[in-house]
This record gives C-alpha cells, structure tokens and sequence, in this order.
C-alpha cells in the first residue's frame, strides 16, 4: 500500500516538473527569437517589427489555447476550427500585401488556415467523449476539405484529407513518441529539399520535377535568399531587409518583398543562428506535444497539423499573416492544456488508463 500510494504521489508530481521546464524552455526560446531579431536588426539595420508580432502572436496563442483547452475541450478546439475556415475565406482581405502579390502570398496562407482548422476539427473529434459528438467533429473536418476544394486551395485540400486520414490512423497508434518522431522527419525531409532546390545540388531530372510544381520567379526568390545567407552567415542582411537586397525583387515591381520560404528568409535576414532558432521552436512544439497530458489521438491530430503547417511555411509566405501564427499557437496550446475536469484522474495510479495516455 505504501509503495502504490507514493507511486500515486509522485507520477503526477514528476510530471508536473516536466511540463513546467519545457513551458519555461518555450518562454525562453521565443524571448530568445525576439532578442535576436533586435540584435539582427541593430547590427545591419530593418524592420524588426514582423518577427516581433509573430512571436508575440505565438506566444499569446499558446496561452490562450491552454487556457481554453482546460476550460472548453471539445469547444475551443470547435470554435478554432470554424473561425479558421472563415479567415481562410478572408485571407486576401487580411494580408497586409497588396491584392496584386496574391499568387505567391494569400495561396499559402488560406492552405495554412485551412490547415489549422482540420487540426483542431480532429482534436476536437478525439476530445469528445459521446459517439455523436464525435461523429460531429469529423463531419466538420470533412467541412474543412469541402471548404478547401470550394476556395480553390488544392494544398489545402491534400494537406487537410492527410491530417485527417493521419488523425484516423491515431487510433491504432499506443505511443505517440514514434508518431512525433515521423512527423519530425517529414518536416526535416520537406524542409532539406527546399534548401537543395535553392542551391541547385538534386540530381537534374528530380530537381526538374520538383521545379515543375513551383513558379520559376519562387525559386530565383529562394536563390536571392540562399545566396545572401551565403553573404552573411552569422547575423544575416537584417529583419525585413530581403526586399532591399534581392534583385529579383527589384526587377518585379509587384513583388511582395519576401521570399516566400519562412527557412530561407530565416537564413537570408537572421543568417544560420535564425534558422536554428526558427527549428528549436519546432522541436520544442513536438516536446511539449509528447509531455501532454491529453490523449495520443488529440496529441498526434495536432503534431500532424502543425508539421502539415511547417511544410506550407517551407514553401511559401504563411507565416507572415499574424492569423496563422497565433493559430498555430492556439492549437498547440489546446493540445497541451489540461482540461479541468481531468484533474482527478491525474492523481490516479500510474498503471490506470488516463495516466499512461497522457505519458506517451
């Protein structure tokens, strides 16, 4: 009795530990981002004001979403998941570019929103405890890839049946270590093959292939951006600064003044230091995702979201709408809250059901 009653007492409190250093471990990774944006920024001047607002977005995000997710469960995830497909319905109207650079810029972002909600349409599926109310939450992914193929979004409507076809395939799945790492392959394969079609080095008839899915005036961006990380590796040309640097911009006079690639415009305006910021991020979303204490499903309907988010990001312009990085921060959150209602469960003998869900 005792050994069971102190396993009882200090599973939950060990975990308890675990979750409070990767929170503490996000905190200082985002103020770390900002610091270096503004130390980027004072050495070779910019615009330090867009990276700034998009880690303060992920920040407030991420904590509106644990919030909500404690509070409202199925809910949040719910409301999250409507709200998406409508801004992704307003996506033009929201970018702050001009309506003349959509085809590079509001493409990705309506994808990315699209793909949000999917996410937190699944979550919301998995977190719901009667049939019914589960059987609503996917009929409202199904929503979402309707609404993709109505806005005209193919890569919305590929990446939302994947999260969904991904979410199903949760059920089966008892460890959600070996889910994580996947989807942290996937994202380290989408994100070398978009540095390698900037640098030229796949084999031509694969590099021919890959180019063939992309706009030519997209890889010469991806090439301006290459080639000034080159320039400058360590602090990069400054935040906001790849306008002023890329001729490919200046020979486009509708061009948006971004490359369209979050990594490559990482490495172009905050050199290598910026992209493995940018990647720790990433990686300490999926940790946070693997302490969680809600179920594998909900946990894996999330990763699979954001790494299907990362992959857009990798390729085009998402991340710079505010919608989406505080979207993506929400389902993060949300997924890694503790509903209220759990809370007696945790407490519950390391070998009950609850416990070894929430421990991966």
């Amino acid at each position: 009795m005792g050994t069971a009653g102190t396993a009882a007492t200090a599973g939950p409190s060990g975990t308890y530990e675990r979750r409070s250093a990767s929170d503490a471990t996000g905190c200082a990774l985002l103020g770390v981002c900002a610091a270096w944006t503004l130390i980027t920024a004072g050495v070779h001047g910019g615009r330090p004001e867009g990276v700034l607002l998009a880690v303060l977005a992920v920040a407030a995000g991420y904590a509106g979403g644990r919030i909500c997710g404690a509070l409202l469960p199925v809910a949040a995830p719910c409301a999250g998941a409507l709200v998406g497909v409508g801004l992704a319905a307003a996506a033009p109207q929201l970018s702050p570019d001009p309506v003349s650079a959509a085809p590079l810029g509001h493409t990705g972002a309506t994808a990315a929103l699209l793909i949000l909600a999917s996410g937190a349409a699944c979550s919301a599926a998995w977190a719901a405890r009667g049939p019914s109310a589960r059987l609503a939450m996917r009929l409202l992914a199904v929503g979402v890839m309707v609404a993709a193929a109505v806005l005209g979004s193919v890569a919305g409507l590929v990446a939302c049946a994947g999260i969904l076809l991904c979410s199903l395939a949760t059920a089966l799945m008892r460890r959600r270590v070996f889910g994580l790492a996947g989807l942290a392959l996937a994202t380290a394969v989408v994100t070398a093959l978009t540095w390698a079609i900037a640098d030229d080095v796949l084999p031509e008839g694969l590099s021919a292939s890959l180019e063939g899915q992309l706009d030519g005036h997209r890889v010469q961006l991806w090439q301006d951006a290459l080639a000034l990380s080159g320039q400058e590796p360590a602090l990069g040309v400054g935040p906001g600064r790849f306008a002023d640097a890329s001729p490919t911009v200046a020979e486009h006079l509708l061009a948006d003044g971004k490359p369209h690639s979050a990594l490559l415009q990482q490495a172009a305006e905050q050199g290598l230091v910026g992209v493995g910021l940018l990647a720790a991020v990433f990686c300490w979303l999926l940790y946070a995702l693997y302490r969680s204490p809600r179920s594998t499903q909900v946990v894996l309907s999330a990763g699979a979201a954001l790494t299907a988010l990362a992959s857009v990001a990798s390729v085009g312009n998402a991340l710079s709408l505010t919608a989406v990085t505080t979207g993506a921060g929400y389902l993060a959150g949300i997924a890694t809250a503790r509903p209220l209602g759990d809370e007696q469960a945790q407490v519950r003998p390391p070998g009950s059901a609850p416990w070894t869900d929430g421990g991966g």
